[in-house]
């Protein structure tokens, strides 16, 4: 079952609406082709379901829901559809520890610790001895805030981290809960390695507000941009909204997994998030508007965006990673053949995509296989969301690359 986009994103009606407001940067001159994309692209990749968007800064150009909410039902998903967004926190978190910065609260090249006393004489793994045993000693710079939301703290997931591995391998604490206590990988600033640092950051948020972050994304992100349907805990009347999550097995087939309703009781910066592909887009907005809502209010300053979505990490490289476990992430290359960079919550590809966004735009994922980006350029964002394992899943990332070209193959920008 499938639904296409609605009557009121036509051709005819979306192009009299952009004249008549008079829309600057892209348009998009016919939403068939991108429907065409998403409807024939679950079928033969057998994806249960997506749901997309694409925007200017201030117009949404396309909007399209495609499949099933869960195979029992057969109930469709529509755009308010939730999803698990995961790792596409981490962009929140990381405006909202920004927004501490701006306001004086907290300083990027501070030494973390002073608002998060977990942090204080933290360890670096160097290895295994003779006994089988973790090699540790004392870091010799402290983290920072900018190392956090960099990545380039030593703080490293399991999941992408052959040290990690080899670490628990060796009788070390394997990470549990939020913002695990376990050593640094490598010294502070030295290499970009995915971890906790927006576990950490969403920390720092909390220490520093003293809201939880579910208040504080609400207070200050969520209802100030109207993602209305964005948060840890959903409340219970949106749970037939929630879509079920899929394992790819070896087979090609999608095992699915129990709609559950999640309620946690601790909120991580670095993932847990639910949300619907017309909130993020929202988000993705505000950042192109340098900052601010749809109503005019600045929720972070022009020149932090602008921090924000330039190169934070020098002559590293990022977005390329190693799995360790197959069944959760395939090997992660975002940008194959190109070195990318990383801002303060974002990847920065340096060169253009083919067919696509522009050099300079930022993204990242979610890994149950949500997506999105926002190219400054050429004034456009867009958000996709699917829900199965594992992250960049060929069927995945076939489906993501399908997307953008047929969205840049229809905007004129």
């Amino acid at each position: 079952m499938l639904i296409t986009t609605r009557r009121d994103f036509s051709r005819m009606a979306l192009m009299a609406g952009l004249a008549a407001r008079g829309l600057r940067g892209a348009s998009v001159t016919s939403t068939a082709s991108i429907d065409d994309t998403l409807r024939t692209g679950i079928q033969q990749r057998k994806i249960p379901a997506v749901t997309a968007m694409v925007a200017t800064p201030d117009k949404i150009l396309y909007q399209g829901a495609f499949g099933v909410r869960d195979a029992a039902s057969g109930t469709p998903v529509k755009l308010d559809s939730i999803f698990a967004i995961a790792s596409m926190t981490k962009a929140v978190t990381s405006v909202a520890a920004m927004q501490l910065v701006d306001q004086g609260k907290v300083k990027l090249d501070e030494p973390a610790s002073r608002h998060i006393p977990e942090l204080k004489a933290l360890q670096v793994f160097e290895g295994v001895d003779s006994a089988g045993k973790p090699i540790l000693r004392p870091a010799r710079k402290a983290v920072t805030l900018r190392h956090l939301l960099t990545h380039t703290s030593g703080f490293c997931y399991d999941t992408w981290s052959q040290e990690m591995q080899d670490y628990i391998k060796a009788g070390g604490a394997p990470p549990t809960g939020v913002a695990p206590q376990v050593p640094l990988m490598f010294e502070p600033g030295t290499r970009w390695q995915y971890g906790y640092g927006l576990d950490w950051s969403g920390r720092l948020v909390e220490n520093v507000s003293g809201l939880t972050l579910e208040q504080y994304f609400q207070r200050n992100i969520c209802e100030p941009l109207g993602m209305n349907d964005t948060s840890f805990i959903p409340t219970p009347g949106k749970l037939d909204r929630i879509v079920s999550r899929y394992d790819h097995q070896a087979n090609g087939s999608f095992k699915e997994q129990p709609r559950d309703f999640p309620a946690p009781t601790a909120y991580n910066g670095g993932g847990g998030l639910n949300s619907t592909v017309g909130d993020y887009i929202k988000f993705t907005q505000m950042i192109l508007r340098n900052g601010r809502g749809a109503d005019g209010k600045q929720i972070l300053r022009p020149g932090t965006v602008k921090q924000m979505s330039s190169n934070q990490i020098g002559n590293l490289g990022a977005g390329k990673l190693k799995t360790m476990n197959p069944a959760r992430s395939s090997e992660v290359d975002i940008h194959p053949g190109a070195v990318d960079k990383w801002g303060l919550g974002f990847l920065i590809n340096t060169v253009p995509y083919q067919g696509g966004r522009a050099a300079g735009s930022l993204a990242w994922a979610g890994i149950w296989n949500t997506f999105y980006w926002i190219d400054p350029k050429r004034q456009l964002c867009a958000v996709i969301m699917m829900q199965f394992l594992p992250f960049v899943d060929k069927e995945a990332v076939g489906m993501l690359g399908d997307f953008e070209r047929a969205v840049y193959a229809q905007a004129h920008v």
